[in-house]
C-alpha cells in the first residue's frame, strides 16, 4: 500500500520534469512591414504641384507600396501645409496617414489636428487632402476653434488654412462678440 503514493509521487514529479517545449507561437496577422516595397524610418517627403511645394510630410515610419506610389505612415505624422505662394498655412498633426502619388490625395487618421498660422485649430478624427485643389474635408465629427469660438459638426470643406469653411451639419457653436453695423 505504501507503494502507490511514491508511485504517484514519481508520476507527478515525472510530469513536472517533462519536456515542455512545444511548437513556436505565431501571428496569423499580417503588418506593413510584410508586403511594403520599402520603409523608412524617420521619413520625409514634398507634395508639389507644377514644382510648387504645397506640403511637407514627417513620419516615424513609413511604408511605401505600389511602385513606391502610396505611402502608409505610421506614428507621430506631421503636414505643413503652403499656400500657393509658398508661405506657411497650417500644421497638421495625426497617429497614420495614407497617401496617394498618382491621385494626389492624403488621408489622415487618429487624433487629427489643424493649427493654422492664424490661430484657428481644427480637430477629428479623419481627415482628407486633396492636392489637386489644395482642400481638406471630412465626413465625420469635427471641432473648431479660434479665439472665443468654438464649433462642432459633422462634414466640412475647407482650404487648409480654415479661412472659407463650408459645414455640413452644424451641431453646436459658440460665437463671440459680434459687431452689428451701424
Amino acid at each position: 500500500m505504501r507503494s502507490a503514493p511514491v508511485l504517484l509521487a514519481a508520476i507527478v514529479l515525472a510530469a513536472a520534469c517533462a519536456d515542455t517545449k512545444g511548437a513556436a507561437v505565431t501571428s496569423r496577422r499580417q503588418t506593413l512591414a510584410d508586403s511594403a516595397d520599402q520603409i523608412a524610418f524617420h521619413g520625409r517627403w514634398l507634395i508639389t504641384d507644377q514644382g510648387m511645394q504645397r506640403a511637407q510630410m514627417t513620419t516615424d515610419t513609413a511604408f511605401f507600396f505600389d511602385d513606391n506610389t502610396r505611402v502608409e505612415s505610421r506614428g507621430n505624422v506631421r503636414g505643413l501645409f503652403y499656400s500657393s505662394t509658398g508661405v506657411l498655412d497650417a500644421v497638421m498633426t495625426a497617429r497614420a496617414s495614407t497617401y496617394n502619388m498618382r491621385t494626389g490625395i492624403l488621408i489622415a487618421t487618429g487624433d487629427v489636428m489643424i493649427n493654422s498660422v492664424d490661430g484657428r485649430k481644427l480637430s477629428t478624427p479623419y481627415l482628407k487632402y486633396d492636392q489637386r485643389v489644395n482642400q481638406i474635408s471630412s465626413d465625420s465629427a469635427f471641432v473648431l476653434t479660434e479665439p472665443g469660438k468654438e464649433m462642432q459638426g459633422i462634414g466640412f470643406v475647407s482650404d487648409p488654412d480654415m479661412n472659407n469653411v463650408t459645414v455640413f451639419k452644424q451641431k453646436k457653436s459658440k460665437l463671440g462678440p459680434v459687431e452689428l453695423p451701424k
